[in-house]
């Protein structure tokens, strides 16, 4: 099968097209003909070796932790699903390829309404979300504040605060991207010197929860506005969780959690903007795109 993989860690000029085995489905597993593979960051650290004690890396590998595509295989035991079911799922690795094995519990059933490429790239960012609001609590009426909130993370946690019945969202955007989260409904701050009054002028009596995907800054003056630490969650500086008491992600990616997303989509609750979609021989242009961070919208692989 074709598959964009490297053989040592490195920048983008590591990814190649290969020619590598075809996986077979095991008991309890399903293989999928790959149609979308998102890119995330993960996907980049993997690579270039940042996350080499969360990851078993083996040469050459396969990069990608979230697909979409159509079951070709049954293992042994597999029920709810058929051979033809278009379906969207997640892995660790190994997603960016023509075909992909996985257990049967890391998928759901594709809406015939959901392009191939929305669906290849809903899972990370969209679970992500899900757990990140999830460990800071999102109640009726609460005032939410999102960081970075125009990037595929915080502009999903945006919807999703909304969808809970959050009353305010607020999110920290840079200029160019503030009418895209109003769109979204959030009430749009920018970043820099200032920031902890601009966002307590559009909340006199306070914020109740934050979700920060960008940075310490960020993050620390999310502790100026938030009384009770614990409702405050970071990925984008784990490095000050700990030290401050902030609240611990400690779910994990689901297939229930999966379909709740889905639902919201098919209810109209989820809007996924994709920004652009390269063929699997261009993964490293994709990797490229997503290095440079800033923009708005989903990086998609796109597999005939």
């Amino acid at each position: 099968m074709k598959a964009a993989a490297f053989a040592s860690f490195g920048g983008p000029e590591v990814m190649e097209l290969m020619d590598l085995p075809e996986p077979a489905a095991g008991p309890g597993q399903v293989r999928v003909r790959v149609k979308a593979a998102g890119v995330q960051h993960f996907d980049t650290g993997v690579r270039s070796g940042q996350y080499p004690g969360n990851v078993e890396v083996r040469f050459p590998q396969i990069p990608g932790n979230e697909f979409a595509g159509v079951i070709d295989q049954l293992g042994e035991g597999v029920t709810g699903f058929r051979v033809g079911d278009e379906v969207l799922g997640f892995n660790t690795l190994n997603c960016y390829a023509e075909y992909v094995t996985v257990s049967a519990d890391q998928i759901v059933h594709k809406p015939k309404t959901m392009p191939w490429d929305v669906a290849g790239g809903l899972s990370g960012n969209g679970q992500g979300a899900h757990m990140g609001l999830m460990a800071v609590g999102v109640r009726e009426g609460d005032t939410i504040l999102i960081h970075g909130a125009a990037g595929m993370l915080g502009s999903i946690a945006v919807q999703l605060a909304k969808a809970w019945g959050a009353g305010t969202v607020i999110g920290t955007a840079s200029e160019y991207n503030h009418d895209y989260l109003r769109s979204l409904g959030a009430i749009p701050v920018t970043y820099g010197e200032g920031l902890v009054e601009r966002v307590r002028a559009i909340a006199p009596d306070g914020v109740d929860a934050a979700f920060d995907t960008a940075g310490a800054e960020a993050m620390l003056a999310s502790l100026e506005l938030v009384r009770d630490r614990s409702r405050v969650c970071t990925f984008a500086a784990p490095e000050l969780i700990e030290a401050h008491g902030l609240a611990v992600v400690r779910a994990a990616r689901s297939a229930s959690r999966l379909a709740e997303l889905v639902e919201l989509y098919e209810q109209g609750k989820l809007r996924i903007l994709i920004r652009q979609t390269f063929p699997l021989e261009q993964a490293g242009e994709a990797h490229r795109l997503i290095e440079t961070r800033g923009g708005r919208g989903k990086i998609v692989l796109t597999i005939d």
